[in-house]
């Protein structure tokens, strides 16, 4: 696909959410199942399912995937994918690039060890490594758009509106 196919494809989606903004408006679900013998959890992802544990440094045998790793690697594929969409429509060539993402934790606020100690990361990385010919500018360009239209990272970034609720099944 080429910039110029990528505008054809996107060009009536984005002229009907301009007419019918509620069009727009997409709810999309994660589903999971609670291990019966494991404090694990089945994550129905679509295309396999996942199986989420305690990280090693809270007593996980580390077979299990780790949910922090996991919002990482949603960060890093969302980036991954916005920079090449960004990339083809600014018409910046790439021949080929890796996008990592780094999180720091303390994982005394999870286990309860340290009550001033804030549960969940305090600092997240991404790092995208690129090979390319492109002069710096049009690179600034592309990581700023990439940042300003990253689903993940603009979520994690700005915060959002959560709720929590309990249903008893029967």
């Amino acid at each position: 696909m080429n910039a110029v196919e990528l505008r054809a494809i996107q060009a009536p989606i984005k002229e009907r959410y301009r007419a019918e903004p509620g069009a727009a408006r997409f709810t999309l679900k994660a589903r999971g199942t609670l291990d019966e013998k494991n404090i694990a959890c089945k994550v129905e992802t679509g295309h396999a399912l996942a199986v989420a544990g305690l990280h090693r440094a809270t007593g996980g045998t580390g077979v299990e995937l780790c949910s922090g790793d996991m919002l990482l690697e949603a960060l890093v594929a969302c980036a991954g994918v916005t920079l090449k969409a960004v990339a083809m429509a600014l018409e910046i060539p790439l021949s080929a690039g890796t996008v990592s993402a780094e999180g720091d934790l303390d994982f005394r606020g999870t286990l309860g060890v340290a009550k001033d100690v804030p549960v969940g990361f305090d600092q997240i990385r991404i790092i995208f490594e690129l090979e390319t010919d492109a002069p710096q500018e049009k690179l600034d360009q592309l990581l700023k758009l990439t940042e300003r239209y990253c689903v993940v990272y603009q979520t994690i970034r700005n915060g959002l509106s959560m709720a929590v609720e309990m249903r008893r099944s029967v």
